[in-house]
């Protein structure tokens, strides 16, 4: 059936109106502080067959794993899908992501025929398992890591599956939170489903599904369109993550990217083996990864759904680190996935010289505090801190405490955190100095700093780049390193990257992430910008003379031109030891 644009156009409006609104339901209607204050979770429209037409405002890498997980509980059930039916799979083997990312899907009928699916994501604080929060990356095999749902039906027929329901509250921890979560996800998407059909009610099923159909095809073409105006070629790059979470030496990622005409390859072959820990990436978060990166190249303007897809060819080869086999385990994997996509992109900065910024720094920061208040309830703090920025580009500085595309999960106020956990937070803001320098700085890194007041409190910590900094480009340099720091002060003891450790009662623990790549000579960059990071107390003068060769003078704050002109100069003519490679 053919339709003109502006039948399509206003059809995929009206579905990505209904994911969003979806996500407001979420909002008003969730229970954990990881949901309603740190939005992890994303929602989408797919088609009939499983295909993803329309998104949310949502996370990016989210999406890539949506039509997997989807095909996962059509697999199962055939033709077994009813009017009613709500869809739930967290099964990383059944095409999910990892067990507290929770994949929902409702079919939507419409003169008696499937038109759409609708999808929430949605990560949740517990599932049960050995550590609270499901993240700890020293797992060494998915049965450790909690409640594993195959594709099942949690609402069949509009009627709530009541055995699974008190299968999940037998298996967690804040049954509260995450039956409360769970029942706002469906809530969303039966409110999703009464405006789909009122917005739809001018249209014939026929009518829908072809639009959705040209929807597809229009966006493939536009980013056909747009990988045609890429260099063509081929760039290799690797990155680094310190450790593999359960005790093992650097693990490689490595990158082959090649563009050719109006398609693109992404080939992992040469990343190191699959860990024993539990930060492997399954195969299509990986691919997510990859998605995520390339869809910041091109056009915004082209539709995010499966038509992007389909000029991208992702080669990750089982029994990698970043596809695993059964029974691995992932639940940490958010942590590597944020690596796939700085080698993706350090591959992609080789291609396209002046187009990407160097490498983000801190946005991989997880934590859990968990035990009993003081009248026995328990409590667990989940949160992933995103707010560090990227790295310098050609044009401008990084973002400080700035979002980064590959999550970008909101800040929690820490008014939330302590008016609802046993914790103090003493200490929250930028780190000056630890920007990468460059013509084009990278953002600061951010630090946390909890103060426990249970008498007892797990931590779980997932953080990364102590060893292996933030990368610059193009004579830019490295962001500072990440610490982890218990009781900073005189008895202060350095924590490695990942750990689990129970604390007593007022311990202190400092997160300091590590700051942003820098883009360009550290010595072409403006003078007046550096006085300007002085004042604002982002630079000091030290910093601001020894890697810039800008010298400030304090009693006046200005820049003596005289003698920054004189040491640049010098600097110039005797450059020091190289401390960065543009590329690994």
């Amino acid at each position: 059936m053919q339709t003109n644009p502006f039948t399509r156009e206003l059809i995929y409006k009206g579905l990505v109106t209904v994911a969003d609104n979806m996500i407001l339901t979420v909002v008003r209607t969730s229970r954990s502080t990881v949901v309603k204050n740190n939005l992890d979770f994303s929602t989408s429209v797919c088609d009939g067959d499983g295909r993803l037409v329309a998104q949310g405002l949502a996370l990016p890498v989210h999406l890539g794993a949506t039509m997997p997980a989807l095909r996962g509980c059509l697999d199962h059930f055939g033709d077994d899908v009813q009017p009613g039916d709500i869809f739930a799979n967290n099964d990383p083997y059944s095409g999910a992501s990892h067990l507290n990312d929770v994949f929902m899907f409702k079919p939507v009928y419409k003169d008696e025929e499937r038109i759409v699916f609708l999808s929430i994501i949605l990560h949740h604080t517990d599932m049960g398992g050995r550590v609270p929060g499901g993240n700890a990356p020293d797992s060494t095999e998915i049965f450790q890591e909690g409640l594993r749902i195959p594709p099942s039906k949690i609402v069949e027929r509009g009627e709530p599956n009541t055995t699974l329901l008190r299968l999940i509250e037998a298996n967690v921890r804040v049954p509260d939170k995450v039956l409360g979560d769970v029942r706002s996800q469906i809530a969303a998407l039966g409110a999703g489903e009464r405006q789909l059909l009122d917005q739809l009610e001018a249209y014939t099923a026929e009518e829908i599904r072809a639009s959705m159909a040209d929807q597809l095809d229009y966006a493939e073409r536009l980013t056909r369109t747009g990988i045609e105006g890429l260099p063509d070629g081929v760039a290799e790059f690797t990155d680094w993550n310190d450790d593999d979470g359960a005790g093992g030496g650097p693990v490689r990622i490595h990158v082959r990217l090649a563009v050719a005409g109006d398609e693109i390859e992404v080939d992992f072959t040469g990343t190191s083996p699959q860990t024993s820990g539990a930060l492997n990436p399954n195969y299509w978060f990986t691919v997510s990864c990859a998605y995520a990166a390339i869809r910041a190249c091109l056009d915004p303007a082209i539709p995010n759904n499966e038509g992007f897809y389909r000029p991208i060819r992702v080669i990750a080869p089982e029994g990698s680190f970043v596809n695993p086999r059964f029974p691995a385990p992932v639940g940490a994997r958010g942590q590597s996935g944020y690596r796939c996509r700085t080698a993706v992109l350090g591959a992609l900065a080789k291609l396209m010289p002046g187009r990407i910024p160097a490498c983000p720094g801190g946005s991989e920061f997880g934590i859990v505090f968990a035990g009993h208040e003081g009248g026995g309830a328990p409590f667990l703090f989940l949160e992933f801190h995103n707010v560090t920025g990227h790295g310098g580009g050609p044009d401008r500085d990084g973002q400080d405490a700035g979002p980064f595309s590959l999550g970008a999960p909101a800040n929690v106020p820490v008014e939330v955190i302590e008016a609802e956990n046993p914790l103090l937070v003493e200490s929250y803001g930028f780190l000056p100095d630890s920007g990468g320098p460059g013509e084009h700085r990278g953002a600061l890194g951010v630090v946390r700093q909890y103060r426990t007041l249970a008498d007892e409190t797990l931590i779980q910590v997932r953080s990364d780049r102590q060893r292996f900094r933030p990368w610059g480009l193009f004579g830019g340099k490295e962001g500072t390193p990440g610490r982890c720091i218990l009781n900073p002060g005189a008895n202060a003891e350095v924590l490695p990257s990942k750990f689990i450790r129970t604390l007593p009662a007022g311990s202190v623990f400092r997160s300091e992430m590590p700051g942003s790549g820098g883009y360009g000579d550290p010595l072409e960059r403006d003078p007046a910008r550096v006085l300007e990071d002085v004042r604002q107390e982002k630079m000091t003068r030290g910093h601001a003379q020894t890697e810039y060769g800008v010298v400030i003078d304090a009693g006046r704050s200005e820049v003596d031109r005289k003698a920054t002109g004189t040491r640049r100069a010098s600097r110039r003519r005797n450059p020091r030891r190289k401390e960065v490679r543009d590329f690994r």
